[in-house]
């Protein structure tokens, strides 16, 4: 039997619709695995639909992988009361907006449970799946949470090589990274710009439009 694609999405940042049309370009098979690096939420206008979508699309692929970006962390600080104004300061009043049910913000149960749910990273023979980057000069066992998701500079800048190549979104970019050690996919959707997703092995990208 042929083995599946194994497909990464960049941040999708609210906007279910380039969700939908990149899906539908994309075709996912019951053999592939799919892999969404992070940021569900914030910036563009439903994010509630791009999770129901993602809720919908893990029941045809239970082996869907789907990992927390720094909006999902800021998201969970809001709800638990512990640091609201990052959230806020960052597209969260979109995401607030697309859960409003008469006058009041709603967030289904399914919801919150796979705002816990979510991974930190997802490793396999030959790649490293994470939303921001690695520290570089740590194993992954040692990396920590706060470099997982909010990491730029340290982690674009550097030419350290974890043995594997490493798949990442949170920084946007005007068109995927694509070098031997390193795919980065977050092209913009929340800017207004495309959607991406990589069938990492052989680079092949499609984009929304």
């Amino acid at each position: 039997m042929t083995a599946g694609r194994l497909l990464a999405i960049g941040d999708i940042h609210g906007c279910r619709g380039r969700l939908i049309e990149l899906l539908a370009e994309v075709h996912p098979h019951s053999e592939d695995q799919l892999i969404f690096l992070g940021d569900y939420i914030d910036r563009g206008p439903d994010a509630r639909g791009v999770i129901d979508e993602l809720l919908d699309l893990r029941q045809r692929h239970p082996r869907s992988i789907f990992l927390k970006g720094n909006h999902e962390a800021m998201f969970r600080e809001y709800l638990d009361g512990t640091d609201p104004f990052p959230f806020l300061l960052n597209g969260g009043a979109a995401t607030l907006n697309s859960y409003q049910q008469g006058g009041e913000v709603r967030i289904p149960p399914e919801h919150l449970d796979f705002l816990r749910e979510l991974k930190l990273f997802h490793e396999t023979d030959d790649f490293i799946f994470v939303h921001a980057g690695l520290r570089p000069g740590l194993p992954l066992a040692q990396q920590q949470e706060g470099d997982l998701l909010w990491i730029r500079s340290e982690f674009l800048d550097s030419d350290y090589d974890w043995g594997k190549t490493v798949v990442f979104g949170h920084t946007p970019l005007a068109s995927p990274l694509l070098t031997e050690n390193r795919i980065g996919l977050d092209t913009g959707a929340g800017f207004g710009r495309v959607l991406t997703c990589c069938e990492v092995r052989s680079r092949r990208c499609w984009h929304s439009s």
